[in-house]
């Protein structure tokens, strides 16, 4: 078994529900969900919406490698109407799931990239995986995700 650390977003539709809901089929279908963040309303980040967003960050246990992962992430963006990823431009989504972290491990493919690759600029990210994970290192900065939160700007 692996630990996995997931960023979730969602700025359409019931963003309560798609969060519970999302949360709800990792459980099912990747594994069990260790801790949950609060949720955080946030302003779009990288787009133009007069649509806020909802964020959390959740820590999960699963038997999956990360590619299985990432594709189980996709599949569960897709089955809760998510048409399109992010390609380079921002939009509106009902549902985003990000791999910020797993384990330790560095992965850097044309598929996956993990860590997340701005996962420290982001305070909407930082900030509910440091509620939950404050004390986990990032492998590349080599800084405590609560060290990276408290030096963002606020």
């Amino acid at each position: 078994m692996a630990t996995a650390y997931l960023g979730l977003g969602t700025n359409l539709g019931l963003k309560k529900r798609n969060i519970i809901t999302a949360a709800g089929l990792l459980a099912e279908r990747v594994g069990e969900i260790l801790a949950l963040s609060n949720l955080y309303e946030t302003n779009p980040w990288g787009f133009i919406s007069e649509n806020t967003f909802l964020n959390a960050a959740l820590i999960i246990e699963t038997s999956l490698d990360p590619f299985s992962l990432l594709d189980e992430t996709q599949k569960i963006e897709k089955d809760m109407g998510r048409e399109d990823k992010s390609a380079g431009s921002y939009h509106d989504r009902i549902i985003d799931i990000d791999i910020l972290m797993y384990e330790d491990l560095i992965i850097n493919t044309d598929e996956l990239i993990i860590p997340h690759p701005l996962m420290h600029e982001r305070s909407f990210v930082i900030g509910p995986l440091a509620e939950i994970a404050a004390t986990l290192k990032h492998p590349v900065l080599k800084k405590t995700i609560g060290e990276i939160y408290l030096s963002l700007p606020m």
